[in-house]
């Protein structure tokens, strides 16, 4: 989705939470494009995002939220692709095969895993339910049956998900593996998985978006 800014947006801006999978992931893109960002931040547990502001941002109510070249873009996935396609980024294959394995991965944690375990879905279930521990229970089943699918799709070599080189199948995994951990989800036996984040651990960009890395300081 793309709605039109005010004229002359001085600065980039990321409406962002600094634990979102998907705001993560942009986060890294931002960092490897060499792109500097202000930070706005969208407090999903305090509910910030159901609320007038952020709803005229993003009628969906979600993270992230990125202003750039005039534009308000949602959806991590398409401001990816809208970040390759303007130059910033080179993270897609060049052979139209590789391409398509490549965005399998991405799909399976983007559409399969992420979606089925973020907030909204995550307190409905506990509303249905009545129990708490059901956040916890559904969390660890959904991400860890779609890991282990995606385990079997990702390159055999590496060192990264689909080779030699950082993809978006690394943009959107690394954030993936940091909610499995959160929701103590066993990814250890799980070797091509754990080569990647091996990889993509030691690299600045990498490491400036980690949630532990941004998270807002405690109001006093």
């Amino acid at each position: 989705m793309t709605s039109p800014l005010p004229r002359c947006a001085p600065e980039v801006v990321l409406y962002d939470y600094w634990r979102s999978t998907a705001s993560y992931r942009l986060r890294i893109a931002l960092n490897l494009a060499g792109i500097a960002y202000h930070v706005v931040p969208v407090d999903l547990v305090a509910g910030d995002h159901g609320v007038t502001p952020h709803l005229a941002r993003n009628p969906q109510g979600m993270v992230p939220v990125l202003e750039i070249d005039g534009l308000r873009l949602t959806q991590s996935m398409a401001i990816l692709d809208y970040l390759e396609d303007m130059g910033h980024l080179a993270l897609r294959p060049a052979d139209p095969a590789e391409r398509a394995r490549m965005r399998a991965v991405v799909q399976a944690v983007a559409c399969d895993i992420h979606p089925v375990c973020n907030l909204r879905v995550l307190s409905r279930a506990v509303q249905i339910s009545g129990q708490e521990d059901t956040r916890a229970e559904w969390s660890r089943h959904f991400i860890r049956s779609g890991l282990e699918a995606v385990e079997q799709m990702l390159d055999e070599t590496g060192p990264f998900a689909m080779g030699a080189k950082v993809s978006q199948a690394d943009v959107v995994l690394i954030p993936q593996l940091y909610n499995a951990a959160r929701w103590g989800v066993p990814t250890e036996d799980l070797p091509r998985l754990t080569r990647v984040a091996a990889a993509c651990a030691p690299l600045p960009a990498f490491q400036a978006a980690r949630p532990e890395a941004v998270r807002p300081a405690p109001a006093n």
